[in-house]
């Protein structure tokens, strides 16, 4: 019987998985505790472990993973940039899940800025207070402004198609262009320079790469307009957020919606309301009244967990029944 250990587990992860394993019958096991060089030694004897986005796959776990036999890493989401993949053992694979629900996160995407532009936070909070001024609430058409796109994928054409709706004009940048897809759908690709210098906003869908890093710095922002709307539901590490924070002290950015964060990994996910433990810049973001974060929920939606459950299951039946598999990282 093939051995599975899941890291980082949650409980409606397990509640999920239990369900779709009725059809497979794979020996699980559950741990809550999130995968690095000292938990992978607890991977001895299982053929496979399944993993998301907080766990850390670098170079040292994946040789002790290796040690102990393990055969598969599944990744239970899209991106794989917490997996050392140029350094993966020549007898491993990882597979992912590259197509789960492109709506939810795109569709978070458009809550998180229409959250910022209309303040639906601040009236929230003041309405339970029976306070109904208008003072400090105004926001701004979305239609007709210009947005710019990082990433065409799967996620980027619905959040283009969705602000199309809204009648925006929209730039898209990405190193793989469809331009039939944007011939189609009326909008245009430019280098980034362009995009950063005449979007209003700019919402970031593309995954995490050595060469990509930081690309939202002092020096990005600096060619931006003034109060220009920054969205990313994509990877924390795209932003640099030392410069940031300075740029929205400044007053130049004029609003911030984020679902990811930089150094996110002991946070987002977790309850840490009864801990001292706190990091210095997320505070700092947390404080800020043009500042919109959620937890890392763009993806989490009942359609998308469904996916996300239906497909790794499929990969990993795939992998051990033909030592192959379409979704393949490497």
């Amino acid at each position: 019987m093939i051995k599975i250990l899941f890291y980082d587990t949650k409980e409606y992860d397990k509640k999920l998985f239990e369900e779709y394993n009725k059809e497979y019958n794979y020996d699980i096991t559950y741990l809550e505790t999130k995968l690095n060089k000292e938990t992978a030694p607890l991977a001895k004897g299982y053929d496979a472990v399944c993993i998301f986005v907080n766990d850390i796959a670098d170079k040292e776990t994946l040789d002790i993973l290796n040690e102990c036999g393990v055969k598969l890493i599944v990744l239970r989401c899209a991106g794989f940039n917490n997996v050392d993949i140029q350094n993966l053992p020549e007898n491993m694979k990882v597979v992912r899940v590259p197509g789960y629900s492109p709506y939810a996160v795109a569709e978070h995407a458009v809550a998180l800025l229409l959250s910022l532009d209309r303040k639906i936070y601040k009236a929230y909070q003041r309405t339970k207070k029976y306070n109904f001024t208008l003072n400090g609430l105004l926001g701004f058409d979305i239609h007709g402004k210009t947005i710019g796109v990082i990433g065409t994928g799967k996620i980027g054409k619905v959040f283009i198609n969705i602000m199309k709706g809204f009648g925006t004009e929209v730039l898209a940048y990405d190193i793989y262009r469809d331009e039939q897809y944007a011939k189609e759908n009326e909008f245009r690709y430019v280098d980034l320079d362009e995009l950063y210098e005449k979007s209003d906003i700019i919402s970031l869908h593309c995954p995490l790469t050595k060469d990509n890093e930081n690309m939202i710095n002092k020096a990005a922002i600096s060619k931006m307009k003034q109060g220009v709307v920054i969205i990313n539901t994509s990877r924390g590490k795209l932003i640099n957020s030392d410069d940031l924070i300075e740029e929205l002290g400044k007053g130049k950015i004029g609003g911030l919606g984020l679902d990811v964060f930089d150094d996110e990994e002991d946070f987002f996910l977790n309850d840490m309301s009864n801990s001292y433990y706190r990091n210095t810049e997320l505070s700092v973001l947390l404080t800020m009244p043009n500042v919109v974060i959620t937890a890392h929920q763009a993806f989490f939606t009942q359609e998308a967990l469904n996916q996300i459950g239906k497909i790794s299951m499929q990969n990993i039946k795939e992998f051990f029944e033909t030592g192959n598999c379409e979704n393949f990282v490497n």
